[in-house]
């Protein structure tokens, strides 16, 4: 249907070239209710810094765009008026205004709005609530930057402002613009739109541009805060000038293109009107800008002047997504119908009167150049420009008026109303536009939702194609998008790639989007919540690299069913056998002069004394606990104190027939026979004193060692008290020491035997197997601590039956010939030898 009437429109378009006609008088028109307008029907304004009184400020060209909108709010307030149910009974009248998209032009009308009906003053009253200005409520402006300033005014008189293109986030404060609403959704659904768009092509490093006006600044401010919180890095942020005639624009411009280059970036958003979207795209296809994805907004997307640049298609690939609109059923014949219209002589001369009716005194639309405008020049227009947002404000205020008057649908009261009325019904009930359900949110908007629009060129014409839309969520006919690669395929443009689970966000360079994907270490996992670096695992768990998750540490210490703990049971074992087997045979011959002559019953007790301190090997196998870190090292001080004792008595025994013979006779009996088991006595009772201060001072304790081993926990007995461990074991190394000296200078001739030799020799071993086991000991941190310990316990115990009483076994069993008194006892009594004169 829409091809017949743009045919339609073509053959009157010469026509209307012509002849001046009367377009211009064409935006006001009397009624029982004014509705304001505001838009924006020309563009180029002069210098306003040039302006040194406050004369009215011209367009210097015509924007054909703004007057299509100004024609579908028309359009749309006839089709209200010929309404036989909507406002039966009411005529609506419409004002407008050209506002050149400057702030400073559209407050002339918006003041003009404001006064008393009737007037060309505004009352400066202390109470509205009764005032009736000369509008009712007012549709527009179009740009963000507009709204903000003429929002302020109706919202202090509470007078309904419907604006069909302004899109800013601040309008959607309801508390500082109570009386604004708008028919489009605002920024912050584009920005989500947008972030989604570039989410579902993996693009996450992308340049966003903005124009230096409150639409670009907005959206680009929260396409930045919300394009961050989504994990898409912004390579470069800049504003592009809007006011092209300043000497320093063309820098600017300049510079943009040139930061572009350096960051590599093939994605760019641009939040940008079409005369500064214009300028850029002009300046990047002279400046030889590589191909690059463009994404835009409506804003610049439908703009002929966008599309009609030279060589606009070397540019790449333009997406972008345009406001779900329908089409308005006979605006296209409406349109042509009125170009015929106003070419009649008759026609303008009664909207010349009509013009007259509404105080041909004051401003004037300043729309001179509508009437040089042809059917032609619109018609391209009419096409694309999206109508349906005026279409659908004109329709809110009707129908807030209609309930408002509680019109039914045969008539209207003709009552008076008062502008912020209004308000209760446009905030309260949805309305009926051409079949479709329209109604402002809390923010005083309305979200139809996005269409997903690609540039396609094909023999070098342009075609907007529909290839996606976004309403609660966005969908994508990507078969559709033909990308400017070789392949046509999307381009990629990342400066990150999307880490594996258990990988963190290491930043590299000046960006901190950019950063390398890097493995969780071990002891640490990678969470959604947190993916820009690692959580350390509490302490009783464990985790491999690149782990999303942390595991429970298993126990460890010595098992009694690995196989070196069964090594170490059988060396046990060995070494207990070989004690008993010792015990066995010295009780066998405990009368015989070896026996006696070795310490006699006192070698029972020793070897008693080796065989508990052998078993106490078991109390470091399975797990530990508190009781048995305490007793561990008490019980190996107590057994080889009761083993050193007999030395000690035997060393003291050697000592006075050795070196003191003459007192010989008078201490022998304290280290011989009865007496000599007091003096044991004596020395476990040394060391059990020597036990409690270890308890006081601080026994060994059970220590759970998280750091020690990679997945497991270590039960380890920790050394509380190093002085304590000293101060127990240092007992038996001062009873060996005195051994060792009281032994090792002894000598005897070669017939007889040498008792002194096997302490001297088992004291040697006793030293060196200690000086390695605290080295080890101190150091080790695992279960080997404890293996060193059974290591240290079976090896002395070895050392003292080898050097000791293996060789006096060996004279039992196999040389009874040399088990005589002679041989044994004469070395405890030979005399010293004199020393030569």
């Amino acid at each position: 249907t829409m091809v017949p009437d743009l045919l339609l429109c073509l053959s009157f378009g010469y026509a209307a070239a012509l002849k001046p006609t009367c377009l211009s008088a064409q935006f006001r028109r009397p009624g029982d209710y004014i509705i304001g307008g505001l838009f924006p029907f020309g563009v180029d304004t002069i210098n306003l810094t040039a302006r040194s009184e406050p004369t009215l400020v011209v367009c210097e060209r015509l924007f054909v765009d703004g007057l299509v909108w100004a024609l579908g709010m028309k359009f749309a307030i006839d089709q209200i008026n010929n309404s036989t149910s909507l406002l039966p009974g009411v005529k609506l009248g419409y004002d407008m205004y050209d506002t050149c998209f400057e702030p400073l032009v559209a407050l002339q009308p918006s003041l003009l709005f404001l006064t008393r009906n009737g007037t060309t003053g505004i009352g400066v009253l202390s109470n509205y609530t009764d005032y009736q200005p000369r509008v009712t409520a007012v549709i527009g402006p179009h740009k963000s930057d507009l709204c903000l300033v003429t929002a302020k005014l109706f919202s202090f008189f509470l007078i309904p402002q419907v604006s069909y293109g302004a899109s800013t986030e601040k309008l959607s404060d309801t508390g500082l613009y109570p009386s604004f609403y708008r028919t489009i959704p605002s920024d912050k659904n584009l920005v989500e739109a947008v972030v989604l768009l570039l989410k579902k092509f993996r693009w996450n490093w992308v340049a966003t541009i903005g124009s230096d006006d409150e639409y670009g600044r907005g959206a680009q401010g929260l396409f930045l805060s919300i394009a961050g919180n989504r994990g898409i890095c912004i390579a470069f942020e800049g504003l592009i000038p809007t006011d092209l005639a300043d000497p320093k624009a063309q820098n600017q411009l300049e510079d943009t293109i040139n930061l572009i280059n350096k960051t590599e970036v093939n994605i760019i958003v641009l939040f940008s009107f079409s005369q500064p979207a214009q300028a850029l795209l002009e300046h990047s296809i002279r400046m030889g800008l590589s191909e690059k994805v463009w994404i835009g907004t409506e804003a610049w997307m439908l703009s002929d002047i966008a599309a009609s640049i030279p060589n606009i298609q070397s540019i790449g690939t333009v997406l972008g997504f345009i406001m779900k609109a329908g089409t308005i059923p006979g605006f296209q014949k409406y349109v042509t119908d009125l170009f015929t219209s106003v070419q009649q002589d008759k026609f303008c001369q009664e909207s010349r009167e009509f013009n007259d009716l509404l105080n041909p005194d004051v401003l004037d639309t300043h729309c001179r150049q509508c009437d040089h405008v042809s059917l032609r020049d619109v018609s391209p227009v009419l096409s694309r420009s999206q109508i349906q947002p005026v279409y659908v404000a004109a329709y809110s205020v009707a129908y807030a008026l209609h309930r408002a008057l509680g019109c039914t649908h045969q008539e209207c009261p003709k009552a008076s109303i008062r502008s912020w009325q209004l308000l209760h019904f446009m905030n309260t009930l949805p309305f009926q536009v051409n079949g479709q359900s329209f109604r402002f949110d809390e923010s005083h908007g309305t979200n139809t939702g996005y269409k997903l629009i690609f540039w396609s060129w094909r023999n070098g014409t342009l075609t907007y194609l529909p290839v996606g839309d976004y309403g609660v969520s966005l969908y994508i006919n990507k078969s559709q998008i033909q990308f400017h690669t070789a392949d046509q395929k999307e381009p990629t443009s990342e400066c990150f790639r999307y880490c594996k689970p258990g990988q963190f966000r290491r930043i590299k360079g000046s960006h901190l989007c950019c950063y390398d994907c890097t493995d969780c270490p071990e002891n640490t996992f990678w969470s959604i919540k947190d993916s820009s670096t690692c959580t350390p695992c509490l302490e009783h768990q464990w985790s491999p690299a690149q782990s999303t998750q942390c595991y429970d540490r298993s126990e460890r210490y010595l098992f009694w069913n690995e196989p070196l703990t069964i090594a170490l049971l059988t060396l046990m074992s060995i070494t207990i056998s070989l004690t008993c087997l010792t015990a066995g045979l010295f009780f066998k011959n405990l009368e015989t002069p070896l026996v006696q002559a070795a310490g006699g019953k006192l070698n029972l007790f020793a070897l008693f004394a080796l065989l508990l301190l052998c078993l106490s090997c078991c109390l470091y196998i399975g797990k530990p606990n508190n009781k048995l870190c305490m007793i561990q090292q008490i019980v190996h001080a107590l057994c080889l104190t009761g083993c050193f004792s007999t030395f000690f008595i035997k060393s003291l025994e050697i000592t006075l027939v050795t070196e003191f013979p003459r007192c010989a006779p008078t201490f022998l009996h304290w280290v011989t026979k009865t007496r000599a088991w007091l003096l044991l006595a004596l020395c476990l009772l040394t060391e059990c004193l020597f036990c409690l201060c270890y308890l006081h001072l601080g026994p060994d304790n059970l220590m759970a060692d998280y750091k020690s081993l990679p997945t497991e926990v270590l039960l380890v007995c920790n050394t509380k008290s190093w002085f304590a461990f000293a101060l127990i074991h240092g007992y038996n190394g001062c009873l060996a020491l005195v051994c060792f000296l009281g032994t090792f200078m002894v000598q005897t001739s070669g017939k007889k035997y040498n008792v002194a030799r096997g302490i001297t020799f088992a004291i040697l071993i006793y030293f060196i197997i200690w000086i390695f086991f605290v080295a080890f000991f101190a150091t080790l941190k695992t279960v080997l601590r404890s293996v060193t310990q059974i290591g240290t316990i079976l090896t002395t115990s070895l050392g003292i039956l080898g050097t000791y009483y293996i060789p006096k076994c060996y004279i039992t069993l196999l040389r009874p010939d040399l088990n005589t008194v002679d041989y044994f006892q004469y070395s405890l009594k030979e005399e010293p030898e004199e020393d030569s004169q």
